[in-house]
């Protein structure tokens, strides 16, 4: 199992994929607000659980790994309360964090073990990633990536290092961009404050190890599903991420996310279908999400 299916796995809900190379993107401006935000649903310190299936071939839903997704806010004080720029308080960041797993036979069919732990950091109003962090460990190696957002100065800048090297100099990239852009968490909690509208499309930008990526986003169906929360109203999104020039350039697959037709957009389950197989996430446990 590579790393570009794993981190598939993280944009799906579910799950984001890691990004690897495209041309930069203009971005359009996010217009900000007269006044604060009203709160999400995931504000009041939701966690969502998921489990992955793997099937191929004569292989069929094999346990393969574990998902735990949470979202929070944090209190800010001093001038980290000021938004960017401007006099306005901003009482508060939006924290979103994911904590990825493999399990079972995944790890004895690729031989491969694997841990992924993220957490980014988003402006409410905007809506705008500010920070992310992550700690990615398959087997024995392990990366450490971090990456800041001036949107004042419009930069991005991104490292990543070797913990356990300590002396092994540091990738390090500077991107400029300008506008509203996400990380490979936060674009999740995008896709739900979007009115996804059966046929119609938007785009996400995502910013990640020095580039800019354009992500379409296609609101293909609704339909009822059985998920833990009961048979429930659902509607699909197909979130373009295969082939030349998106996120995952070198591989084929289609990807679909399943998310509550209803205020709070709970992504309920995904499936993304690759040369290796089909990964099907569905979602086993909520915290602390009132009804839509």
């Amino acid at each position: 199992m590579n790393s570009h299916i794993r981190n598939t796995l993280i944009f799906s809900g579910l799950i984001v994929a890691l990004i690897l190379s495209a041309s930069k993107v203009d971005v359009v401006e996010a217009q900000r607000p007269a006044q604060a935000v009203v709160a999400r649903a995931f504000e009041a310190g939701e966690e969502l659980f998921y489990e992955a299936e793997f099937s191929r071939a004569f292989i069929r839903k094999l346990n393969v790994a574990d998902f735990r997704f949470s979202a929070s806010r944090k209190q800010l004080t001093g001038s980290a309360a000021n938004l960017e720029g401007t006099s306005e308080v901003k009482p508060y960041a939006l924290t979103f964090s994911a904590d990825v797993a493999s399990k079972g036979f995944f790890t004895r069919l690729f031989n491969l073990r694997f841990r992924e732990r993220v957490e980014s950091t988003v402006e409410p109003v905007s809506f705008t990633i500010q920070k992310t962090t992550i700690l990615d460990e398959q087997g024995k190696r392990v990366r450490a990536t971090e990456a800041t957002f001036d949107r004042g100065k419009g930069k991005m800048f991104w490292t990543q290092s070797d913990p356990n090297d300590p002396t092994r100099e540091p990738r390090t990239s500077i991107t400029d961009f300008s506008g509203q852009l996400q990380d490979v968490l936060s674009a999740i909690y995008f896709i739900r404050t979007q009115p996804l509208e059966t046929g119609k499309s938007f785009e996400i930008f995502i910013g990640d190890g020095g580039h800019v990526y354009r992500v379409p986003v296609q609101v293909v169906e609704k339909k009822r599903m059985k998920t833990i929360l009961g048979r429930v109203n659902v509607v699909r999104v197909d979130p373009d991420l295969f082939g030349p020039d998106r996120l995952i350039y070198n591989e084929k697959g289609k990807f679909s996310i399943w998310l509550t037709d209803d205020s709070r957009h709970i992504p309920v389950g995904g499936r993304i279908k690759t040369d290796y197989g089909t990964f099907d996430i569905k979602l086993k446990r909520v915290v602390n999400n009132p009804p839509g």
